[in-house]
């Protein structure tokens, strides 16, 4: 079986295995990953991995996917501050460090996919949390996320496995 791949562009169009549809990227547009920093609302040009699955049980059902999938808590946080020994990994709140809280009021991170970028080696200062999650209605820009309509993002799960991948390019 041949991995899925799965296209986000600048011009904000998303496409894969049965798919097209809307979405929204970083309010910066797209850079080159090594140009990327912290904070800098781009998305990171390239290739990621789909590695897991996040979602708020008490919103949504488990996504159907093969994807590893793994209910948020309230306490779940995903540290953003370059130069701490957890930079660009998931952490416990409260926690010292800045960092971004993924039990939100809103919508958006009803369910999230934790993408491949800057993880393997994790570089401090060149991006964290890059995620595929839902928009938010009229798909304005994100932080450096790709997002898509709720429904649009169920169905790329359905299609995922392993080996997807999201290519983020111009």
């Amino acid at each position: 079986m041949r991995p899925s791949l799965f296209t986000a562009t600048a011009r904000g169009t998303f496409s894969g295995p049965g798919i097209s549809c809307q979405c929204a990227v970083g309010r910066s547009g797209i850079l080159l990953a090594e140009q990327k920093r912290e904070g800098d609302g781009a998305s990171p040009l390239g290739s990621w991995p789909m590695r897991r699955v996040f979602y708020r049980p008490d919103r949504v059902g488990r996504p159907d996917t093969i994807l590893p999938c793994i209910a948020l808590k309230q306490h779940d946080g995903w540290c953003d501050q370059p130069g701490h020994i957890l930079y660009n990994r998931p952490v416990s709140l409260p926690f010292s460090g800045h960092h971004e809280v993924l039990w939100r009021d809103d919508s958006i991170y009803d369910i999230i996919v934790e993408l491949g970028h800057n993880d393997n080696p994790v570089r401090h200062g060149l991006g964290s949390a890059v995620f595929l999650h839902v928009a938010r209605p009229d798909y304005p820009a994100t932080e450096g996320c790709i997002a898509l309509s709720m429904p649009d993002l169920r169905q790329v799960l359905q299609q995922c496995d392993e080996q997807s991948e999201l290519k983020i390019c111009f």
